[in-house]
């Protein structure tokens, strides 16, 4: 059997030599129950896979809505036309306001929302996004490269302890602190500027790591995941994409690190079961504890040998899908129900 995903998998920039392969796929699409005439969100357009996937499943009638905050991947979203179709620059914490703009529902709007997290191939292989440490180029590490603070500038501001602490939090790096003792003295002598030189710097340091695994892995993914505030956006965005899906719409998302599938899977148990961190001595009646907001669906997915053999960067991707149950109530900002 061939290992080669088909053409059609691969999502390509028509002006770039980047491709992006979309993890578990077929499976999110399964997950979504996809109707033809539906409303759905791809939260994470990247380069379109998971929404050519969901345009291929609808009718006249559907309709599409996708968000990306990378302005390369607004770019390469230019070239699908089709009516059914809506792409909008916004990071995903803002799916209502974004949701609204483009003029659909704030409440029960989408039969679908699917997101796949973390980072695409192409931003990992360009080196002039700087978020790799195999390819020299500017320390930017933004996924949108049209406002915040880049990696460098970080860098060059931060203390000590803050460096420390995003290393080891978000890059579970057993040298943390060390390699912020490094950076900070490096930089005391001239300013860190590219990738090449963080990468070598770090290499300097770290002399103990995983077989296979370049020594500056660990500080680039949580320097990355800082400089995007990337867990912050998903605590902001779960909650609206719940209150977006109509009752009986699905919830399908894609995590590639653990602590981005901890936060989905925690959110995920505590609207199935808001009643779980509720003490048990609490003197209240059935009647007034919180609802289920949503019901999960089967175990966490994970990608087949296969699909891993074709794409490698799918070996650590999770799969988690619930649905939104009938019956929920939406609140007004003072509680009440409406």
């Amino acid at each position: 059997m061939s290992m080669t995903p088909p053409a059609a998998a691969i999502e390509t920039h028509p002006h770039s030599a980047f491709s992006h392969i979309p993890v578990l796929c077929a499976e999110a699409m399964t997950a979504l129950a996809i109707r033809k005439q539906g409303v759905y969100l791809d939260a994470t357009f990247g380069r379109g896979g998971y929404s050519r996937r969901i345009l291929d499943c609808l009718d006249k009638q559907g309709r599409l809505l996708a968000f990306d905050r990378d302005p390369m991947a607004i770019a390469a979203g230019q070239t699908i036309r089709d009516a059914r179709f809506v792409l909008t620059h916004r990071p995903f914490s803002e799916l209502r306001q974004g949701a609204e703009e483009a003029g659909f529902k704030a409440e029960n709007a989408f039969d679908g929302i699917v997101f796949d997290l973390g980072i695409s191939s192409p931003q990992v292989d360009d080196g002039s996004r700087g978020f790799s440490f195999r390819h020299d180029g500017p320390l930017d590490m933004r996924m949108d490269t049209t406002r915040g603070e880049t990696a460098g500038e970080w860098l060059a501001r931060a203390d000590l302890g803050e460096i420390a602490e995003v290393l080891k939090h978000y890059g579970n790096e057993r040298f943390a602190r060390r390699i912020a003792k490094k950076i900070v003295a490096a930089r005391a002598e001239r300013p860190l500027v590219g990738t090449g030189q963080l990468a070598a710097l770090i290499r300097s340091v770290v002399r103990s790591f995983e077989p296979g695994q370049d020594p500056a892995t660990r500080s680039f993914q949580g320097i990355r995941i800082h400089v995007n505030q990337e867990l912050q956006e998903i605590r902001l965005a779960l909650p609206q994409a719940l209150e977006l899906l109509k009752p009986g719409g699905r919830l399908a998302v894609v995590a590639f690190h653990s602590l981005e599938d901890r936060l989905v899977k925690k959110f995920m148990r505590e609207a199935a079961n808001p009643a779980a961190n509720i003490p048990r001595h609490l003197p209240l009646y059935a009647h007034d504890l919180p609802r289920p907001r949503l019901r999960t669906l089967g175990r966490a997915t994970r990608p087949s040998a296969t699909e891993v053999v074709a794409n490698p960067r799918a070996r650590s991707a999770t799969l988690r899908v619930a649905e939104k149950l009938a019956g929920c109530v939406a609140k007004t900002a003072n509680g009440r129900e409406r």
